[in-house]
């Protein structure tokens, strides 16, 4: 793949045992395409293969955790801010977040991807020389 990362649903199932019980490797080779609308598996950035990756596989966790939420019924989104009991109220809030980072800490994967890649997501100026536009969620 030219340096690039291709999906190990063998190596994805071992990491993450609960999710591939839930998603065979066909399902989980679609959640890496939709994963790699969000992060390259080209060898452009970040330059190690290993972290784009391990990456790579948190983004599949995310995304297969999501689609399971949704096909048990769980759309709630957000964290729950008030919960009562008699006659049943919730409230879920995703206050204090951006718009990228409330969608990546609706699950556990998500928010240590979003921990993880937050050196990609810092500018770094020098002056004198032409900087490229870089763009991350």
């Amino acid at each position: 793949m030219n340096g690039g990362v291709a999906f190990d649903y063998a190596a994805w199932a071992q990491r993450f045992p609960a999710l591939a019980a839930q998603a065979d490797a066909t399902q989980a080779a679609a959640y890496f395409s939709e994963a790699t609308l969000l992060l390259s598996p080209c060898a452009r950035s970040p330059r190690d293969a290993a972290r784009r990756g391990m990456l790579l596989n948190l983004l599949v966790a995310h995304i297969a955790q999501l689609d399971q939420q949704v096909a048990q019924g769980n759309t709630l989104v957000g964290r729950i801010s008030d919960a009562t009991q008699g006659s049943i109220t919730v409230r879920a809030q995703m206050a204090g977040e951006g718009a990228s980072a409330a969608w990546f800490n609706q699950t556990p994967y998500g928010a240590q991807f979003w921990a993880m890649s937050r050196r990609m997501r810092l500018a770094r100026y020098v002056p004198g020389r032409p900087q490229p536009a870089a763009v991350w969620p």
